[in-house]
């Protein structure tokens, strides 16, 4: 059997240097292919594992930055000071002021959370009521939770008239975006670069991909109708050759007259 000739600091290194580490690293790092020496190893540490990517990744407890909810992301790994995600979710109900929904946990962690909500309520380490049509989520503590659900009504009633305003406004957005999409149809090639072009400038910064996800362009097309736009080339298609058309009375009688004689 292999001698182990590396220790914790070791880790410890890999560690402070990465910030973060799958158990394979930390195994050659370590000079072993046996889980439990790396585990063993870690235990003389203060370490935690990732609440995402199936707790693959290991960070050291002096490494993270936790922002106010306790949460910190490095290279889309993510991790709790809670530790992991079943504890997450119990602490963050447990200490909400008006509860969770699903949706709400969901863009905080940027987890799936359906199933880790189910077990917990299963388990009794969480409670739920529907509320408008969905489950809020809050503490198995009566008390608390009597409170946390009172705040949530308060804050929906508050919310009913804006929310019914923000979805007049969402219908008005379809609707402009479907009269944009008719409109470009009805373009010729050059006629739909340029009105993309237009568009890009008109959106400011990150236009191209906006218009790009709009009209289903390819963001260069777009990129070269403004910059037709910008060098005035906003002529479409000219219907008359230059030079054309009724020459002017002027010149006509200019042409008729004979040459004076002296």
């Amino acid at each position: 059997m292999k001698t182990e000739t590396l220790s914790a600091e070791t880790i410890e290194k890999l560690l402070y240097k990465q910030k973060i580490a799958t158990m394979a690293e930390l195994k050659i790092a370590l000079g072993t292919e046996v889980d439990m020496t790396v585990y063993r190893k870690l235990k003389e540490l203060s370490y935690r594992k990732s609440y995402s990517d199936k707790g693959k990744y290991y960070t050291l407890d002096g490494i993270p930055m936790f922002d106010q909810h306790g949460l910190w992301c490095y290279k889309s790994v993510l991790f709790s000071r809670f530790g992991t995600l079943l504890d997450t979710l119990e602490q963050l109900i447990n200490t909400s002021s008006s509860g969770y929904f699903e949706t709400e946990l969901e863009r905080l962690l940027n987890v799936c959370v359906r199933a880790p909500l189910l077990k917990l309520f299963n388990e009794r380490r969480i409670q739920r009521e529907k509320l408008s049509g969905c489950y809020l989520y809050g503490s198995i503590i009566p008390e608390i939770s009597m409170n946390q659900f009172h705040s949530r009504n308060e804050m929906l009633e508050e919310n009913k008239f804006s929310s019914t305003e923000a979805a007049g406004r969402e219908i008005l957005h379809h609707e402009l975006k479907a009269a944009i999409i008719l409109f470009y149809s009805l373009l010729n090639e050059k006629q739909r670069r340029l009105y993309a072009g237009l568009e890009s400038l008109m959106c400011g910064y990150g236009g191209d991909r906006k218009v790009a996800d709009l009209l289903g362009l390819d963001e260069h097309t777009i990129a070269k109708g403004r910059n037709e736009v910008l060098q005035r080339d906003m002529e479409i298609e000219r219907t008359r050759r230059v030079g054309g058309g009724r020459k002017s009375s002027e010149k006509k009688h200019q042409k008729s007259s004979p040459p004076s004689k002296r």
